[in-house]
């Protein structure tokens, strides 16, 4: 293996760029293969100073001269600064002491463009400051961001009424808040109908933050705000914290934060006392922390990733909210207030489900859970004909990992043969459409709406499946 090849060939390919500077900072090797951030070409650049490349840095404000200086290493540093060319750009760096020997050599910088992720966060900021600006002559904000209630959580499981009742109780409480759950199971819905249901809270600001869509150092910086001088480009701008003052600010996969991070966020937590990045004087912010994880509190802090000292002061009020397949009751109630959502959507009239096709929804695993669900519902309704899903408009991946996974016998009746799922689900749903019709006594509306389908779907199925209705009525 010619491994000079093997590496100029990475480096090529790589989206990052990589500078090194000698002990004075000078440059000796630079690869920027597409992105142009630094501005400057490689045959310019070697040789040159760092400053002399990025004019308005400063030894003081340069990540290579204080990692120069101090030997210590500085990861994902997000700092904005004009380049060789006057163009102004952001980028998020990992800069290195070279040392050979005890001492300093050298160092290496990796760095990847963030000028769009930049932009688009600070553009999030200035529309959330604007929508949630205090007015000297209003009491309560005019908007908040809040969409969902207690009533847009669908279920009927045991499970499902349990954490709607507990966090009903807790909607006014002044506690942090730790909701636990699988991506897609609905943490947000959760904790916005907490939000909507707290009195002294529903009329103020709800901010909700991903914590995992930006770099520690960026998120830092958003949470807490800024103060103009900090960092180069920096401006005073207020952060999460005091633009969800009085309100909710939701902290999604709050495990994803730095260990360091996470010390600032107890503090908060402890004593209401926020510090802008690069600022001295404090603002006492009066905000609800709610806070979630897609992976188990235990979990993430027996690994460290978690702090114990932040989950024990998080933890104070626990929900927990199960997967989708550990509650297939809810699968029916759900799929139909999809169908009510997507028939005003997309112009359809679509009554209900067919017996075999939710029997299929019902067995198949749902790893994205409500969302999964949700997102299949709308596919089916952009390409449904009549007025019920039939077996034959779910989707094949999930035909196709039921019939892998084999059919749950404990779901079916035991005179029902076990052959393909096809044939399986025929005749389950032959069996219920006799069972409702004796149910009925007979009346095909009344076992129609036991069915929740359209009375002449019922009668095309009694037809298709040459169920002799004189027979059961006779029988019963």
């Amino acid at each position: 293996m010619d491994y000079k090849f093997l590496l100029e060939s990475i480096l090529m390919n790589l989206d990052e760029g990589i500078l090194v500077v000698d002990r004075n900072a000078n440059v000796t090797f630079y690869n920027e293969p597409a992105t142009n951030i630094a501005g400057i070409t490689q045959e310019k650049a070697i040789g040159k100073n760092i400053l002399e490349i990025f004019p308005d840095l400063t030894p003081e404000s340069s990540t290579f001269y204080q990692v120069l200086r101090n030997k210590q290493p500085i990861v994902d540093y997000v700092q904005t600064y004009m380049n060789y060319q006057g163009k102004k750009v952001s980028t998020v760096t990992s800069t290195i002491p070279l040392i050979a020997q005890g001492e300093v050599v050298g160092a290496l910088e990796i760095y990847r463009d963030l000028t769009q992720v930049k932009e688009l966060s600070e553009k999030v900021l200035n529309l959330q400051s604007e929508l949630f600006k205090k007015k000297s002559n209003e009491k309560s904000y005019s908007s908040n961001g809040v969409v969902y209630t207690f009533d847009d959580i669908i279920g009927e499981s045991i499970a499902i009424k349990k954490i709607k009742e507990q966090a009903k109780k807790i909607a006014d409480s002044i506690s942090p808040v730790l909701v636990y759950g699988e991506t897609g199971t609905g943490k947000e819905v959760l904790v916005q109908a907490i939000h909507s249901a707290s009195k002294a809270r529903q009329n103020k600001p709800f901010i909700a933050q991903n914590c995992a869509a930006l770099p520690n150092t960026l998120l830092d910086s958003i949470l807490f705000g800024t103060t103009a001088g900090s960092f180069t480009g920096a401006k005073d701008r207020p952060g999460l914290f005091e633009l969800a003052d009085r309100g909710t600010l939701f902290l999604d996969e709050v495990n994803s934060m730095d260990i360091e991070l996470q010390g600032k966020l107890l503090r908060v937590l402890q004593d209401g006392i926020v510090r802008r990045v690069g600022g001295t004087s404090t603002v006492h912010v009066d905000v609800r922390i709610i806070a979630s994880t897609n992976e188990h509190p235990a979990y993430i802090v027996e690994k460290k990733i978690l702090r114990k000292d932040l989950y024990y002061r998080l933890n104070v009020i626990s929900l927990s909210i199960p997967p989708l397949r550990e509650r297939k009751e809810d699968i029916s109630p759900l799929t139909q207030y999809f169908i009510t959502m997507y028939n005003n959507k997309v112009n359809k009239r679509v009554a209900g489900i067919a017996p075999d096709a939710l029997l299929a929804l019902q067995s198949y695993h749902w790893p994205g859970n409500v969302r999964e669900l949700k997102y299949t519902i709308e596919s089916i309704m952009n390409f449904v004909e009549g007025y019920t899903i039939e077996i034959y408009d779910i989707p094949p991946h999930i035909i196709h990992s039921v019939e892998a996974g084999g059919a749950r016998p404990e779901e079916l009746p035991e005179d029902i043969p076990v052959t393909s799922l096809a044939d399986s689900l025929k005749e389950y749903e032959k069996k219920l459409i006799q069972k409702a019709i004796k149910q009925a006594n007979g009346n095909g509306a009344k076992a129609a709406r036991a069915l929740n389908v359209p009375r002449q779907t019922l009668h095309n199925k009694i037809k298709k499946y040459n169920i002799d209705w004189e027979i059961i009525i006779n029988n019963i």
